[in-house]
């Protein structure tokens, strides 16, 4: 696997005249290049542009991540799921102002060791922010570099992401030589260019839009006209599905949430409280009733679905008035009106029934 000038200097050329105009990209501000890849992570850019200005207005610096709440932060990530990642963002900024003086190191390994920064974001934060001739190879990479070189083999695999990585950086080690006066610019356009064409061209769903790829004379795949059986991906292990009875605990104007657990799924979110297992309405009755809840009045409220990555929650949902609810345990639950409920951080799983409240109308 190797890479040929011409065909960076190509990629490079379109780059310039092609990219978007993104609101964390050419700021010289690295904080903007760590926070958007991490935001990227799983989630559409159309969909990230509004929430990083709307976090980056919160929190505008390494100081202010470090030291937001808990739940703010929750708030502030709110649809774009994965939550743990917005909690390692947080960890990474306290390691930051405690041993790096409130900045990103500009050194690869050294980035490698900070809560929630792997490889992949260790090497575009060096070569975006920094320019150091360091790999960043994501899904839209791999899929390019697949086609590029015809490779074959599964991209769900290690083996082909480290052949990548090793092209890269013989290429990037090499070439910065010859551009060492215009190494501040080149590595961060190299890097940018490969992520922007397959995002752009090289698309992920559909056929890629050959014709308008400055690389289609020396694609493999595109001369091959293999570009539907390649990049190979290995089927992921079906979901399991689990049933779920969703409750709307509701005094009067106010709703019960509770808190998840600190681990595993939703980890620390506000939610409404579930019950595995879909219950018929005596058995509803019979769980609150053990739970120390009287039900004053249960409505069925619509059903739902939500898909995780590896799980997909059935959802039945009860709406459910009681009488007793200040004698429900308040350690890890909260009684508000909708307009308070608007500052904590409740997951998507749970849009259906948000939106049949209309919460965020008040």
């Amino acid at each position: 696997m190797e890479l040929k000038t011409e065909q960076v200097t190509s990629l490079i050329r379109w780059y310039r005249k092609n990219h978007r105009i993104l609101p964390w990209r050419d700021t010289g501000n690295p904080y903007d290049v760590w926070l958007s890849e991490i935001m990227l992570q799983q989630t559409r850019v159309e969909f990230v542009k509004e929430r990083f200005i709307r976090f980056k207005e919160a929190l505008p610096d390494i100081a202010s991540l470090s030291a937001v709440s808990e739940d703010d932060l929750m708030k502030l990530w709110e649809g774009m799921g994965y939550y743990s990642r917005a909690r390692n963002l947080k960890k990474c900024a306290q390691v930051l102002m405690e041993q790096y003086h409130g900045s990103l190191p500009a050194d690869y390994d050294v980035l490698l060791k900070l809560p929630g920064i792997g490889p992949y974001t260790a090497g575009a934060i060096a070569s975006i922010a920094y320019g150091i001739p360091a790999p960043a190879v994501d899904g839209n990479v791999l899929r390019v570099f697949a086609r590029l070189m015809g490779d074959s083999r599964d991209i769900r695999g290690t083996e082909i992401r480290n052949d990548i990585n090793a092209c890269i950086t013989h290429f990037l080690q090499e070439e910065t030589v010859k551009h060492s006066a215009n190494v501040p610019r080149f590595i961060p356009d190299f890097t940018q260019a490969w992520m922007e064409l397959g995002a752009l061209v090289c698309a992920p769903n559909g056929q890629p839009h050959c014709e308008d790829c400055p690389l289609n004379d020396t694609c493999k795949a595109h001369q091959n006209n293999e570009t539907d059986a390649i990049p190979f991906r290995s089927a992921l292990k079906a979901r399991t599905i689990a049933e779920r009875t969703i409750v709307v605990i509701r005094d009067g104007s106010r709703f019960l949430l509770r808190k998840r657990p600190e681990n595993g799924l939703l980890a620390g979110l506000y939610e409404f409280p579930g019950y595995e297992g879909t219950l018929e309405r005596n058995e509803l009755i019979k769980t609150l009733n053990q739970e120390g809840l009287t039900p004053l009045h249960i409505k069925r409220l619509p059903d739902s679905r939500h898909i995780f990555s590896h799980v997909e929650w059935h959802m039945t949902a009860y709406e459910v008035q009681i009488e007793n609810v200040e004698s429900v345990p308040m350690e890890n639950s909260v009684l508000l009106t909708k307009k308070e409920l608007q500052r904590f951080a409740v997951p998507s799983a749970f849009k259906v029934y948000k939106e049949y409240y209309s919460w965020e109308d008040d």
